[in-house]
């Protein structure tokens, strides 16, 4: 490759010599950079012409079939390495806390770039940069005393605890990143519906569209309205000036060395879910591949993203049955027309699903396996009471809403895997039958034998379900005639327990399937399945201890421990193996092992007034067991939701993985992948779908699309 050099001033370059633009700001000569022919390099200084070290320099195009974007993070010297550019016109930027934007330069890869850093002519001004966190902490949050029915406008049966717990990870931030800008402020159509009342304009405002029924559900049914005085006095608060007390610190150490590139893709009415990339087994497979987006409620085109030759496209997803409804309304977290008129779409239907593809994984053949609809919800007999299937016999299911499809992105092929349970996510076992384990089937676990269904095509025989049994008669084994969930524990007995999985999470140690359950404080599952699992499988249920609550998306590590997403602001960790008393019997009904949790606080600032606490509303954590991304195998991740990015646990220290440009980044499913295991960090990676529900709120405003976002660690700020 030609090699690039800057020094002093000058590019000098082994194919000839080219002039660089001479920077007004060079009192000494300037700090040298390599570059190849597709990267672009350069020195970022303040005014003064010293250097600006852990700033973010952004490089842009749209010359290309998708929107192009990669950030780097600028080395103590102020130095920058933007690499492996396709060919293209650039614009290039810096942006930095402390800062507003640079004015930005337009160049191609293989050049020089300084930048003149612009200092924020004040704190507001430099506070438009924050991630939403520093912002949605602002927000007063109704002291204990309170509750209780204290306060004839907080429902009596609402804790503190519940009340965080519905503006946070399992409710408001369940779909939408609040903070950033476009939440922070209200719609100027909706404060003058309302007389200038923000907490009136807040009620209206979440009634907004095909999202107003589930928003409404929880903003007036949950929280029984009692949030709309808060939020209203947010943003009445931040209209008139007010600003976070905290500021966010720059990049350091090994932050300084994570590149991130950025895609776009689908389209600007509709959203993405989740995205799949590999085999999270064997995550060499589909190397260099595409990617598969999940559109859950939006769509029935699932957006495939190839980025290597930087193209998106779409697979349009069929339904098995004419008859089959759409995947919205009652029953459903979206509704089938806007329930008020948007700000932004007025009463378009931009929702039209009958797909509703929620999560899908990649085998080790490369096929994708998708939580998928294609019929209405009542199900096949043998699914039903009067069925000889053996798990009918034991726990019939009259209806589910989504159940299991297979895409062959070779053929183009589309099977559907008629289920009886409920799907939501999967995973594949560690077992020879490559089983696929679901969640979302409500009271019980499912199952399918992968193996068994190529082998025969026979749907009904490959798959399974239990209901979740506890062993609380303690004779290690599970009997008929069980505790029904609505009854108290009787010792002589087992007992069933209502424990539907959020996350499902194969245990590679023991074959045992855990599982997250959401609710307040929530807990972890762990089914083992025993040698028939319809009638031999035992249920253990862990509640989150105190400070620790609302638990949502998990993952397991390669040592069976479990690491999750708390809506307390916490990294939830359980180990089993550090359990001191019985975990079967009477006694083992959730609280039996407190010691098996350690909980770590995320980065950010808390809310005031409720002690020590992060405001991160963590939607999903995932394990990288295979060093996909570069700090070591096992390293526990969640989505950042109110911090822009991915927050890492390595080494006893949080890594903040950030996404600073497009301000508003709302990661949901992610996954890792190593392209080539011998090519370094190049050939390493994690890859996330930008997932709010509504992507028009993400800086760009109505016209941005999803975005895909690729997490490199480099070994160096400037590496090539």
């Amino acid at each position: 490759m030609t090699k690039t050099v800057l020094l002093g001033g000058m590019a000098l370059t082994l194919a000839g010599i080219v002039a660089a633009a001479p920077s007004p700001l060079s009192a000494a000569p300037a700090p040298q950079v390599a570059i190849d022919n597709d990267d672009i390099g350069g020195v970022v200084r303040n005014p003064s012409g010293q250097p600006e070290a852990g700033v973010w320099v952004i490089a842009e195009t749209r010359d290309l079939a998708v929107r192009y974007v990669k950030i780097v993070v600028t080395d103590d010297q102020g130095r920058f390495v933007v690499p492996d550019l396709p060919q293209a016109n650039y614009q290039v930027w810096a942006r930095g806390y402390g800062l507003v934007d640079s004015d930005k330069t337009t160049s191609t890869p293989g050049k020089i770039v300084n930048i003149a850093a612009k200092p924020a002519p004040d704190e507001a001004a430099a506070a438009r940069y924050y991630p939403a966190i520093y912002w949605y902490s602002m927000m007063k949050i109704p002291g204990k005393e309170l509750f209780g029915g204290s306060d004839p406008n907080i429902p009596a049966r609402l804790t503190q605890q519940g009340y965080l717990n519905s503006i946070k990870s399992n409710g408001c931030v369940g779909c939408h990143q609040l903070g950033q800008l476009a939440t922070r402020t209200i719609p100027a159509k909706f404060l003058q519906e309302q007389n200038g009342s923000h907490p009136d304009a807040w009620l209206r405002r979440i009634q907004s569209g095909q999202g107003g029924m589930p928003m409404i559900q929880v903003g007036a049914g949950d929280l029984g309205g009692a949030a709309f005085k808060y939020l209203g006095d947010w943003t009445q608060r931040v209209a008139k000036g007010e600003i976070p007390k905290n500021k966010p610190g720059r990049p350091e150490g090994i932050e300084r060395n994570i590149v991130v590139t950025l895609r776009d893709w689908m389209n600007e009415k509709q959203y993405l879910h989740d995205l799949v990339a590999s085999d999270r087994r064997y995550p060499t497979v589909n190397a260099n591949g595409p990617l598969y987006g999940s559109p859950e409620y939006s769509s029935n085109n699932m957006p495939i993203l190839d980025p290597v030759k930087n193209t998106a496209t779409v697979f349009p997803m069929p339904v098995r049955d004419k008859d089959t409804p759409y995947a919205l309304g009652p029953g459903h977290v979206a509704g089938d027309k806007a329930l008020l008129p948007s700000a932004y779409w007025d009463d378009e239907m931009i929702w039209d699903t009958k797909i509703n593809n929620h999560n899908s994984m990649i085998g080790r053949d490369g096929r994708v396996w998708l939580a998928a609809t294609f019929r209405k919800p009542d199900n096949p007999a043998f699914c039903k009471a009067g069925s000889d299937h053996p798990s009918a016999k034991v726990f019939p299911i009259p209806r589910n809403v989504r159940s299991i499809t297979v895409f062959d992105p070779k053929t183009k092929d589309y099977k559907f895997v008629d289920t009886c349970f409920g799907t939501h996510h999967l995973n594949f076992g560690y077992d020879a039958n490559e089983t696929v384990w679901a969640s979302g089937g409500g009271q019980v676990l499912g199952w399918l034998n992968t193996k068994m269904y190529d082998q025969t095509g026979d749907a009904v025989k490959s798959q399974g379900w239990t209901p979740f049994i506890l062993d609380t008669n303690g004779n290690g084994k599970r009997d008929a005639g069980w505790v029904e969930p609505n009854q108290p524990v009787d010792p002589t007995k087992d007992k069933r327990v209502v424990a539907g999985f959020y996350a499902v999470m194969p245990n590679p140690v023991d074959g045992s399937i855990w599982g997250s359950f959401r609710g307040n404080p929530g807990y972890v599952v762990r089914v083992a399945p025993g040698s028939n699992p319809s009638e031999t499988a035992l249920t253990e249920i862990y509640n989150v201890p105190a400070p620790g609550f609302g638990i949502r998306g998990a993952d397991i590590d390669s040592k069976g421990v479990v690491w999750a997403s708390l809506a307390s602001g916490h990294l939830g960790e359980f180990d089993r193996r550090k359990c001191k008393g019985p975990l079967n019997g009477p006694k083992a009904t959730g609280d039996q092992c407190p010691e098996g949790w350690t909980l770590h606080q995320y980065p950010g600032p808390g809310f005031e007034g409720i002690g020590p606490n992060s405001a991160e509303a963590s939607y999903y954590s995932w394990v990288d067991q295979h060093n996909t991304f570069g700090l070591g195998d096992d390293v526990p991740m969640s989505t950042g939701n109110l911090n822009d990015g991915i927050i890492a646990y390595s080494g006893g220290k949080m890594v903040m993985l950030r996404v600073p440009y497009p301000l508003g980044w709302y990661g949901k499913g992610f996954d890792g992948r190593i392209d080539d295991p011998n090519g370094g960090w190049k050939g390493r990676g994690l890859w996330m779908a930008n997932g709010d529900r509504t992507p028009w709120l993400i800086e760009g405003g109505k016209g941005t699309k999803p975005l895909a976002a690729h997490f490199q660690l480099r070994p160096d700020p400037l590496a090539k």
